[in-house]
């Protein structure tokens, strides 16, 4: 049969041309659609074809204009639906995206339902990365939706144009993605077909997703019969393949192979025909990306795997967990319009740090965004907020800066809410334009708006005979408009405290606090008691020179309170902390210990914040990941907690881990500066040298006289064989005073050792050594008096080498000196001495002192020619902790004992985790120098392989030292090479 209309040859029953469509004559009348529940608007009865539509039904001519409104301006392509126009809405002088359906399509009651469909869910989901519908209509039989005209290209011609994204770039697609994706399943659509041609880039970098035209709402059962194959096969998830009911995870799977291709611009599940592809996916788990592209980051691959487990329930819980795994990596975009202060200076160790930082509530949450009512779902948001000075005028002084802490202890009750460190404020306040010490409400606002905290809550305080009155107002940090206003009424002074939680109540509500006030009371009760003002007084003088520095003037307040109330468990928290600052860590446990044993007089978030702190003080590591992971349970949204997991993962040597649980911290609080630290430092461990490198320099924007930010860029540099670059980044940092110089000094003294100058960093060690000692500053010197003891080993000088272990020890007792002091007894030939050392060590409870001993003592056995006996010992160091110098000392043990394939491992897990290296201490004693040598060691265990690739492990060795002042293992290494090389 031949088409009246193109001419194409068509089997006698067929009812419609295979070319273009057409209905064929003689084809069977189409029952109507109304019998599918679809409006007499959309019957499909025959029309005649409109003046202008050429061909086929479905392709219509430049200049033709639908329902005397729509101009048609371009064809923009094709789809399973029918043909896509751009158009010119004439009533409202628009550009839109016009869709036909196809009119075969048209005739089926099922598919028109869909296209309908198409039209109800798309407008329930309203979202910015979404493409908008306007209007449904039709004209002369031709059925059409108008929509967004987005100007840009879909991501298959993208890819197709330019192959496979940058990292970043395509992290920051699939994030807009997943937004657009939370809008849909939050109002219980499945996309069901994504695809990278329903994907559209406009030039501005605006991703939006399209053509719900198969989309299912979950609430809208039996729209498609059960084991019907929709969507397209080459991104379907493996359920939808079988036929079986979807969920927003299925949505997820199509999502992890675009950004597989998009990060490696091949397909996970290559496969000669589009059908083959779902075989695989039912079978199969597909390669990782970085292995198909080893530029891919760690994390970016993660997602994607997890996005593309076979069941569902194995994969990604929903659109909104990719985007902030996406988000975690990509760290706060830019771009921000607040005012920038510079941030503190800060030289505390990380741990103590994070472990003060956390009982004392220093917090800092994502800014709290507020513009009326808030929406239901959005009620739990993370919110920030700073309690600026009450303003006294009661003539009083013992509640000047007395009842704003409690304050802080009542908010943050909720769950959502974090309250900004007021010491912390204080400090930036000092920095503003006009220097203050005191937090009013402008300079809160101002400090406010640098760091990104939406409220700010003002208070007062007055007396109105025997009673007081107590208000508080929580005020827009931006606008300076007021979201809640509270006052309560106190008896007298002494219930002025108990009043607090009272206070707190409506300003909870109306940042989205739904818990009941009596609830909330209730759970307060004992919390806010004390035997006296004076004691909460106390507490306040101790928390002000806690973060002003004064350490010892805060052990001093925090003390006086507990004399004034045995039972005050915030007290001995704050003990705990400021005792593990100074160093005194058998006092912290013991302060610990009386904090938990007053537990009934905290809040539930600080009982969790002692206990947190209490296993980071005794080292329990375990119990420290299970203390905060369920702290973050029930208050997710806090920083402190959640740095401070990092920290417990960090304890743990699961470095890794520890960068993405110090990530969210970040994401969590972007301008926290502890928390940039903190994930720059554990970024460098972890061995993602360009991440570290990216946020140490994120910590120099936000303070730029910050030595930790140089120090960790440093480390980051020497990570990736930047030397050059490093050596300048530690000169910049002797630049920031006497801290930066002592790190500096131990930098390029460890710079000098990787590259085999021992003569150089003698002189530089011992030049810093003498400004430590000057300065009163004994655990520095200590670290470079050990760091000098390894250089004159190497340099193969055995007296100056025990001189120096022993200075090092005269300036400290720590654990980590001793493990360092004994290890050059042991390489200088005084094994006793050594051994004495050991027992010290294994006497103390962590875990970390006694593999100590035990590598020790394996050392020992290996200078004795007892390699059984070695290897036993180190394997039970490495069962207590996973300590990377474990590993090198195993390699060397294996070595010794002829086990090469053994010794070739351990030393390969050397260079995997070369990143802990920086640190082996994780205290600022840099450490890398060590990693040379592995290269040599590599060699030997490669030769003893028979492989050749001992050859490239010596030439690498010798090219770090090429420059150096040669040394017994530079010159075996050159030795061993020349025979290697005359062999070939």
């Amino acid at each position: 049969m031949e088409c009246p209309v193109c001419a194409a040859k068509n089997p006698s029953e067929a009812s419609h041309c295979g070319k273009c469509h057409t209905p064929l004559p003689g084809a069977s009348p189409q029952e109507t659609l109304n019998e599918g529940g679809v409006p007499e608007a959309w019957s499909a009865a025959a029309t005649p074809r409109p003046a202008g539509i050429a061909g086929a039904i479905d392709e219509l001519e430049i200049g033709t204009v639908l329902a005397d409104r729509y101009e048609i301006l371009q064809l923009l392509g094709r789809g399973g639906m029918g043909a896509v126009y751009k158009a010119r809405d004439t009533e409202l002088d628009r550009v839109v995206a016009l869709k036909l359906i196809r009119p075969e399509l048209a005739r089926n009651p099922e598919i028109l339902r869909r296209f309908k469909q198409e039209l109800i869910l798309a407008r329930q989901v309203t979202h910015k990365n979404v493409i908008r519908i306007f209007d449904l209509g039709q004209s002369g039989g031709i059925k059409f939706i108008t929509m967004d005209f987005v100007e840009g290209q879909d991501l298959r011609v993208l890819l197709v144009e330019r192959g496979k994204f940058p990292p970043e770039q395509a992290a920051r697609v699939m994030l807009q993605i997943c937004h657009a994706l939370e809008a849909a399943h939050s109002e219980g659509v499945i996309h069901r077909d994504l695809k990278p041609q329903n994907i559209m880039v406009a030039p501005d970098g605006r991703v939006y997703v399209m053509d719900f035209g198969i989309a299912r709402s979950a609430h809208l059962p039996g729209m498609t019969q059960t084991g019907a194959l929709i969507g397209t096969p080459e991104y379907m998830s493996p359920e939808q393949a079988r036929g079986e009911k979807l969920t927003a995870r299925s949505d997820l799977f199509s999502l992890g192979v675009i950004f597989y291709e998009l990060l490696t611009g091949k397909s996970p599940y290559p496969a000669d025909a589009p059908l083959g592809t779902l075989w695989k996916r039912l079978q199969e788990k597909p390669k990782p990306p970085a292995e198909i592209d080893a530029t891919v980051p760690k994390p970016l691959n993660d997602i994607v795997m997890s996005a593309l487990e076979i069941e569902p329930d194995n994969r990604l819980s929903s659109a909104q967990e990719m985007a902030q795994r996406l988000e975690m990596w990509l760290g706060p975009s830019a771009g921000s319009s607040a005012v920038v202060l510079p941030a503190p200076r800060t030289a505390a160790y990380w741990k103590w740090a994070s472990a003060a930082l956390g009982v004392l509530l220093v917090a800092t949450v994502i800014a709290f965004r507020m513009i009326g009512p808030a929406k239901p779902k959005a009620a739990h948001a993370p919110v920030r907020v700073l309690v600026a000075d009450f303003t006294n005028h009661t003539g009083d002084p013992i509640f000047d800066d007395t009842l704003e802490p409690m304050f802080n202890f009542a908010l943050e009750g909720a769950s959502f809410i974090n309250a900004f460190n007021r010491g912390e404020a204080r400090k930036l306040a000092g920095q503003l334009p006009h220097p203050t010490n005191k937090l009013d409400e402008q300079p809160a606002r101002l400090v406010a708006l640098s760091q990104g905290i939406g409220a700010v809550i003002t208070g007062e305080l007055s007396r109105r005979g025997d009673n007081y009155s107590l208000s508080a107002t929580a005020l827009d940090a931006v606008s300076g408009n007021v979201i809640a206003k509270t006052e309560v009424t106190a008896a007298n002074k002494d219930e002025v405290l108990l009043t607090i939680p009272k206070l707190a109540a409506p300003i909870r509500k109306a940042f989205g606090d739904t818990t009941p006030e009596s609830v909330q009371l209730q759970a307060s009760a004992g919390a806010f008691t004390a035997s006296s003002l004076e004691v909460a007084h106390e507490y306040a003088i101790a928390m002000e020179q806690q973060f002003a520095g004064n350490m010892q003037g805060a052990l001093q307040s925090f003390s006086k309170a507990v004399e004034l109330d045995p039972n005050f468990a915030r007290a001995y928290a704050g003990k705990a902390a400021v005792a593990g600052n100074l160093g005194q860590l058998q006092d912290a446990e013991k302060y610990a210990k009386l904090a938990m044993a007053h537990v009934d007089r905290m809040t539930d978030r600080e009982r969790y914040r002692i206990r947190g702190q209490y296993y980071i003080q005794t080292e329990n590591w375990q119990k420290c990941v299970e203390e905060y992971s369920e702290l973050l349970k029930k208050y997710p949204a806090d920083n402190i907690a959640q740095d401070n997991l990092a920290a417990c993962f960090g304890g743990l040597h699961n470095m890794p881990r520890a960068m993405e649980e110090a990530r969210r911290a970040v994401q969590i609080a972007p301008k926290d500066l502890v928390a940039r630290i903190n994930f720059s430092l554990y970024a460098c461990y972890a061995g993602e040298f360009q991440t570290c490198e990216r946020e140490a320099r994120e910590v120099q924007k936000l303070n730029p006289s910050s030595e930790d930010g140089f120090l960790i860029l440093a480390y980051a540099q020497l990570g990736q064989g930047q030397l050059p670059q490093a050596t300048e980044t530690y000169h910049g940092l002797q630049r920031l005073g006497a801290r930066g110089a002592s790190l500096a000094s131990a930098g390029l003294a460890n710079l000098a050792l990787y590259e085999g100058s021992y003569r150089q960093a003698q002189q530089i060690l011992e030049r810093g050594a003498a400004a430590d000692l000057a300065a009163k500053q004994p655990d520095p010197a200590a670290d470079k008096f050990a760091m000098l003891a390894y250089a004159e080993l190497l340099r193969g000088d055995k007296p100056p080498a025990l001189a120096a272990a022993a200075q090092a020890l005269a300036n400290s007792q720590s654990a980590k000196i001793r493990f360092l002091a004994a290890r050059t007894f042991l390489d200088a030939g005084d094994t006793a001495k050594a051994q004495k050392v050991a027992v010290t060590l294994s006497s103390e409870l962590q875990a970390e002192p006694q593999a100590y001993a035990k590598l020790i003592l394996g050392g020992a056995a290996l200078g004795a020619h007892d390699s059984k006996e070695a290897l036993q010992l180190l394997v039970e160091a490495k069962n207590l902790v996973d300590l990377w110098i474990v590993h090198l000392d195993l390699g060397r043990a294996y070595l010794v004992a002829g086990l090469f394939v053994e010794a070739d491992a351990e030393f390969q897990r050397c260079l995997d985790r070369r990143g802990e290296a920086m640190e082996l201490f994780t205290d600022d004693m840099p450490t890398y120098s060590y990693v040379a040598s592995v290269y040599y060691y590599l060699g030997r265990a490669e030769e003893g392989m028979g492989s050749s690739g001992a050859a490239n492990y010596y030439s690498k060795f010798m090219s770090i030292q090429e420059k150096g002042d040669g040394g017994a293992l530079f010159e075996d290494a050159k030795k061993r090479l020349a025979e290697l090389t005359g062999k070939k």
